[in-house]
């Protein structure tokens, strides 16, 4: 367990016996975390962010626990949490690159640099909803239904996005020599 994660759980502690506050949390960290930060590793396709979100999403939900826990699904509303502190992360880093650099359309450096590794390459080349669904749905075996609620979407919509994006990833595979 890192450092970050021990924070967290280290937190349960003293909450746990005066208010019951830490009961289920450290079995929802356990459980998660191995899942939630592979997926947000797929997602973001850099570590240390992945990183970043999971500690975040696990302390937002941590800060709401009284709530989260008696929620029907509080593993749904830990994976949407990291995805929409992601899509704060990307709208907040497109500003400043446009107020850094202007309009100029600049903006798949990353996906070059990481050409050692061929799936992260290829969900690289899908839209951020497509490499979401496809994480998902493929990868994480959730539901259509499971996903379209994590993602704030119709159940319909994420079966389209995971279907459009295993298309590209075929016309992708198929171009490469191995």
């Amino acid at each position: 367990m890192n450092e970050r994660l021990r924070l967290v759980s280290d937190l349960a502690l003293p909450d746990r016996a005066a208010s019951g506050r830490g009961t289920g949390f450290e079995e929802l960290v356990h459980a998660e975390h191995p899942g939630l930060y592979g997926a947000l590793c797929l997602i973001t396709r850099d570590r240390g962010e992945a990183e970043d979100l999971m500690q975040e999403a696990f302390l937002q939900v941590w800060e709401r626990w009284d709530r989260v826990r008696d929620m029907d699904d509080p593993t749904g509303y830990l994976y949407r949490t990291a995805l929409n502190l992601h899509r704060k992360r990307i709208r907040r880093a497109s500003v400043a690159i446009r107020r850094a650099i202007g309009l100029g359309g600049r903006r798949d450096e990353l996906a070059e640099v990481e050409t050692h590794d061929q799936v992260l390459r290829a969900l690289g080349m899908l839209t951020p909803r497509q490499r979401i669904s496809i994480v998902l749905v493929d990868l994480l075996d959730y539901s259509s239904e499971e996903a379209g609620h994590v993602m704030g979407i119709k159940a319909a919509t994420v079966r389209v996005l995971a279907s459009q994006g295993r298309a590209a990833l075929k016309r992708n595979a198929g171009g490469t020599d191995e």
